[in-house]
């Protein structure tokens, strides 16, 4: 097998941020379907205790929760991380906060809902970390 091959076929490890189980739940499924390997953290303060005991190669993260807004969350992220790629999910209407997002270091941003194949494609095009 090539590292090309090895490279794509490798599982990317993926923090999922946001505060409705379920949706996380469904999501985290269907990911781990696709060799994508999902940490769950329902709240601003569980995704940066998670960062700190793994790394992961990309956070999707919702920009609105109950503890914090996401845009808190992505500056501390990209502080603890600056190399993680992140991919924020906004309310329809909020595209504004997701500029925000992108200004403040974010990958790329969908609103939700979002389709499934859109957000694993984005999530594939962000290039994996070699550790």
């Amino acid at each position: 097998m090539s590292e090309n091959q090895k490279e794509r076929t490798a599982s990317i490890k993926l923090l999922l941020i946001d505060d409705e189980k379920g949706f996380a739940n469904v999501v985290a499924k269907r990911m781990s379907k696709r060799n994508i390997v999902v940490t769950q953290a329902h709240s601003g303060t569980e995704a940066l205790q998670a960062l700190r005991k793994a790394d992961f190669d990309v956070a999707v993260l919702d920009l609105k929760m109950e503890d914090m807004n996401g845009i808190e969350v992505l500056k501390i992220l990209k502080k603890m991380d600056p190399d993680l790629g992140v991919i924020m999910l906004t309310g329809h209407g909020s595209e504004e906060a997701a500029r925000e997002g992108i200004e403040c270091g974010a990958c790329d941003y969908l609103t939700k809902p979002c389709d499934f194949e859109e957000l694993v494609e984005k999530i594939k095009m962000i290039p994996k970390r070699t550790r």
